[in-house]
């Protein structure tokens, strides 16, 4: 608990930081937003953007003039955020101690590196379950104006859910990456490098029906807001799908880490 203790107080300052650019940035949204919700009129002028670039960024699929729909566009970018914090979290708890050339004393404390993999994990996790819930509370709170119904605290609960399923899986790909790479803090751009790849393979699979296989390679894709706004629930195989690969990435931090020459 020590240990977790210290990663997550030493992580405390990302999440704020975080936690402030997404509450900036939903509350920006909300104020763009005015202009759309009971607004007719903006669909005549979203009806003019080709469609290819309303596709790739998500806006064919909902009707912005509806704070549903509004909050449908929105989750791509909170996702995008997500993944990225995660990531950062992910890769950052292993590669601390390189980058601050501290790991003589952590490799000196009588715990095994399979206990100290545990606990800097669960205190990126706690960032994420945290990071998640500021975005769910800043959004909900933002929109009181508008009077929210039960649908839309629906969506956004499914939101919230889809969005810590999508951080889990960048999570354990950055403490994989970090594992793996030599010196650990490579890992980072690695990482982000492989979710702007993903954005660009969800954008791509929406642009046209001859890439829409690339949805089964992309995490955003998994979980589609308009899928479970229509549908009221996420795809239970896409859940599955994503811990599956959390739990494998982390399985192989697990075997990777404990083997893994440490720079000091």
């Amino acid at each position: 608990m020590n240990i977790f203790w210290h990663e997550f107080k030493s992580g405390l300052r990302s999440l704020l930081i975080w936690s402030a650019v997404m509450g900036l940035f939903i509350w920006i949204s909300v104020l763009k937003m005015a202009g759309y919700v009971n607004n007719p009129e903006m669909m005549e002028v979203l009806k003019s953007i080709p469609r290819a670039a309303a596709a790739a960024f998500g806006l064919g699929a909902f009707d912005l003039t509806t704070l549903e729909g509004f909050f449908g566009v929105m989750f791509v970018y909170f996702a995008l955020m997500g993944a990225i914090a995660a990531a950062m979290w992910g890769s950052g708890v292993l590669s601390r101690e390189e980058s601050g050339k501290t790991a003589d004393f952590l490799l000196a404390l009588p715990v095994s590196r399979s206990r100290v993999l545990t606990a800097k994990t669960l205190a990126a996790l706690a960032n994420c379950i945290l990071f998640t819930m500021v975005t769910g509370l800043t959004s909900a709170i933002a929109v009181q104006s508008y009077h929210p119904d039960a649908a839309f605290y629906r969506l956004l609960a499914l939101e919230m859910g889809a969005m810590l399923l999508i951080e889990l899986i960048f999570l354990a790909l950055g403490l994989l990456l970090a594992s793996l790479l030599r010196p650990a803090w490579r890992a980072a751009s690695v990482a982000i490098g492989w979710i702007l790849a993903s954005y660009f393979a969800f954008a791509a699979s929406n642009m046209s029906e001859d890439l829409e296989f690339l949805k089964y390679l992309t995490p955003f894709k998994y979980f589609d807001a308009a899928v479970f706004m229509r549908e009221g629930r996420l795809d239970g195989v896409y859940v599955l799908v994503s811990l599956l690969i959390a739990l494998a990435c982390i399985a192989g931090a697990y075997v990777a880490y404990p083997r893994r020459d440490i720079y000091v």
